[in-house]
């Protein structure tokens, strides 16, 4: 008898140990599960920040984006690309600021009462900011209808997605000078 009372502690150890396994193993199904949900609303982009450069609404995604400040004084520097605007201090960090609309589609961006410079986020290691007309806010991405390569929303504004990555490693925009 004592070794039934044995067995019977060892049968109720293995039995909840193969219940915590099986609880282990539905979470790690769940976590990646997530994990993978997480990747693919990424790869969708589907927060990004709407702004208007040079007369066209582009979309930014936020983890390119790293703040956006009132346009401060710029300090030109000579011998350098029309597009190139100059230098800004903002908190203290020179900032390059850039008239992306002169430099891809020779088209300023008007700078008034609603201009910001939106900064590049540090991880792309690139001091630069870019002027932009007006700041739209956040955009719902994934529910705009893709038209082409841009994208289109419920009032038929049409954006153009812009890879602030691809741009800090585009050979031209890192030539500024003559």
């Amino acid at each position: 008898m004592s070794a039934a009372v044995k067995s019977a502690p060892e049968t109720t150890v293995t039995s909840d140990g193969a219940g915590r396994r099986t609880r282990l193993r539905q979470y790690q199904v769940q976590l990646l599960e997530r994990m993978q949900a997480a990747r693919n609303n990424a790869g969708a982009r589907v927060n990004q920040l709407g702004v208007m450069i040079g007369g066209e609404r582009f979309l930014l995604d936020l983890t390119q984006v790293g703040e956006i400040v009132p346009v401060p004084s710029i300090t030109v520097v000579p011998l350098t690309q029309p597009w190139y605007l100059g230098l800004a201090n903002i908190r203290g960090n020179l900032i390059s600021v850039i008239d992306l609309g002169r430099y891809s589609q020779n088209t300023d961006t008007p700078a008034g009462s609603d201009s910001r410079i939106i900064t590049f986020a540090n991880g792309l290691g690139f001091n630069c900011g870019l002027l932009v007309s007006r700041v739209y806010g956040l955009r719902h991405a994934a529910g705009m209808e893709v038209s082409g390569d841009r994208l289109r929303d419920a009032d038929a504004n049409e954006w153009a997605p812009l890879d602030l990555a691809a741009l800090v490693s585009d050979a031209r925009f890192l030539h500024i000078g003559f």
